[in-house]
């Protein structure tokens, strides 16, 4: 199975990136601010903690964009409050020729919000669409593969739809934030959305960054003092966003290196090896045997874990054991009979296979 997985940034790359933070943090805060747990409530004249602003900020910055908002609702809560802010209900959006991400696909539904599909792997199939398409009025790009061949960069996709037409380009960013070079809006999109749970942060914060008439009206329309994220809270994005850089370069590289050695025939019983996004990237082992169900419940006895949490969260430190994505089923069915897709998280090569072979020893 051939597949294109997104190119990581290197463990330097990602010190960088932590470095960046660090800075972005000490133009914004000082220190006696950030040794601290935030403040809270509506302050007046912010209608939101002071130390959310400020986090809000160094967000911002750090991704090169004109405003950050931190909202409720995770990954899934941005995109959602990104498509309200750049469409109006019945408008339509421009989206790839393959399945929605289900919470995606639910928001669009909440905002009657119609989709007209392109294949984002060909750029004359994106101009077609939208030359036959005039009233398209926003488009959609999910950063990691929607399926198992999607193999389309960023920055041309972008970079196609705004020669065509002038409207705003949400991203999903979710999987990709801290882990490749560029995020959307550094690729020529309008806004960019993601989860800071999955990047180490607090749990049900999710970030929209990018043009500041977008961001500015959704500020307008959060409030109320439930709706805010308290000061304690964007500081923990901030912790996250510190610490998670050089941690997902790592796993990347355990990754590679995990490929290497199945691919080389360390342990008898796996046929190929190989890399994908789906969503994470993650190691996907086949065998040649109809064993992937076995080999996980023997995997979780072994010490990895059976479920996702929150998508390498903080509280996901072992090994990842997991059967195949709905993606890679619905192409081909009998996959998840043989194979398994496994993520590192904090893990090493070693770790994980050794419970790969002594998971295949016990059922064998």
């Amino acid at each position: 199975m051939q597949t294109y997985p997104l190119s990581s940034i290197s463990v330097e790359e990602a010190a960088r990136l932590q470095f960046k933070v660090i800075d972005c943090i000490t133009k914004t805060f000082s220190g006696r601010e950030i040794l601290n747990r935030g403040d809270l409530g509506v302050v007046p004249g912010l209608n939101k903690p002071l130390t959310t602003k400020k986090a809000e900020r160094v967000i911002a910055d750090l991704f090169d964009g004109e405003a950050c908002i931190l909202v409720r609702g995770a990954g899934s809560g941005a995109i959602r409050l990104g498509l309200h802010t750049i469409l109006k209900p019945t408008e339509k959006i421009l989206v790839h020729k393959a399945p929605v991400y289900s919470t995606t696909a639910t928001s669009l539904e909440m905002l009657y919000i119609s989709t007209v599909e392109a294949d984002y792997n060909d750029p004359d199939d994106i101009r077609r669409v939208i030359k036959e398409n005039n009233d398209i009025k926003g488009a959609l790009i999910q950063y990691t593969r929607q399926k198992p061949d999607d193999r389309y960069d960023m920055t041309q996709v972008i970079k196609t739809i705004k020669e065509c037409i002038d409207i705003p380009i949400l991203t999903d960013d979710n999987y990709a934030a801290m882990k490749v070079n560029q995020i959307g809006i550094q690729c020529g999109a309008d806004l960019s959305c993601f989860s800071s749970f999955k990047l180490l942060g607090p749990e049900g914060v999710g970030i929209i960054v990018g043009k500041a008439c977008y961001i500015e009206k959704l500020v307008k329309e959060s409030y109320s003092g439930g709706t805010q994220v308290q000061g304690h809270e964007a500081l923990d994005v901030l912790h996250g966003l510190a610490y998670a850089p050089v941690a997902l370069a790592i796993q990347a590289q355990v990754n590679e290196v995990c490929v290497k050695r199945l691919n080389a025939g360390e342990i008898p019983k796996v046929k190929q090896a190989f890399l994908a996004n789906a969503q994470s990237k993650v190691l996907l082992v086949e065998f040649y045997e109809n064993i992937a169900e076995k080999v996980l419940r023997e995997a979780e006895k072994l010490g990895a874990a059976p479920n996702p949490v929150g998508a390498e969260s903080k509280y996901e430190l072992v090994p990842m054991f997991y059967r195949v994505s709905g993606t890679f089923r619905s192409t081909d069915p009998t996959l998840e009979s043989r194979m398994i897709r496994i993520n590192p998280m904090r893990s090493g090569a070693d770790t994980i296979m050794h419970i790969i072979k002594e998971a295949v020893e016990r059922v064998i």
